[in-house]
């Protein structure tokens, strides 16, 4: 089982860890809070999306080379790592120094991807993969977010339960939450 911290304490945390977790909900601002991280603590900036899953034009890449590739990228020593899917919690959690769950309200959420679609609808933002535009939000992606918490949630607990044994764990309930550990973290200039 994951060990709950403080904002303060994963603040604290933060200053030795080398290797840091970020996940959450579509929308609650993980790629946001990585690259702050990552750029503060020198630490090198992993995306899932980008680095892992997908190819341009939206095309997925093949699950077993997915794995390969992560697991290249997890056994590098020094990272920030933003991404979602607890089938590979089993790979991600064990290496992470410390796991940040940014657990927004579903209409906070909401409002970062309506705020991600207005700044980048079209263009290619910095998290995803070359070649993917920032589509307008479907049915299903909005159905994700709204159902996060009683669909979803669950499914982060059980994995990170059985693969973060002694890991630390810090839960980010709202933008001021974020706001809050980067400064108490000493990051300069990173919104939540």
């Amino acid at each position: 089982m994951t060990v709950s911290m403080t904002i303060e304490e994963a603040a604290r945390r933060l200053k030795t860890a080398e290797r840091v977790l970020v996940i959450g909900c579509s929308g609650g601002g993980k790629s946001t809070l990585s690259r702050a991280l990552a750029a503060h603590f020198g630490l090198e900036y992993q995306s899932i999306d980008r680095d892992v899953r997908w190819l341009p034009g939206w095309c997925e890449r093949d699950p077993a080379e997915r794995r390969q590739i992560l697991e290249a990228l997890v056994a590098r020593e020094r990272w920030v790592m933003d991404g979602s899917n607890p089938s590979t919690f089993d790979l991600r959690v064990p290496r992470a120094h410390l796991v940040v769950w940014v657990r927004l309200p579903r209409l906070a959420c909401l409002a970062g991807v309506a705020r991600r679609v207005w700044r980048y609808h079209g263009t290619v933002r910095p998290e995803m993969a070359p070649g993917c535009p920032e589509p307008l939000p479907d049915r299903t992606f909005l159905d994700y977010i709204w159902n996060f918490e009683r669909k979803s949630a669950p499914g982060f607990i059980r994995k990170l339960e059985q693969h973060g044994a002694g890991i630390p764990l810090v839960t980010l309930e709202s933008r001021t939450d974020t706001r809050r550990f980067l400064r108490c973290a000493g990051v300069e200039g990173g919104r939540g």
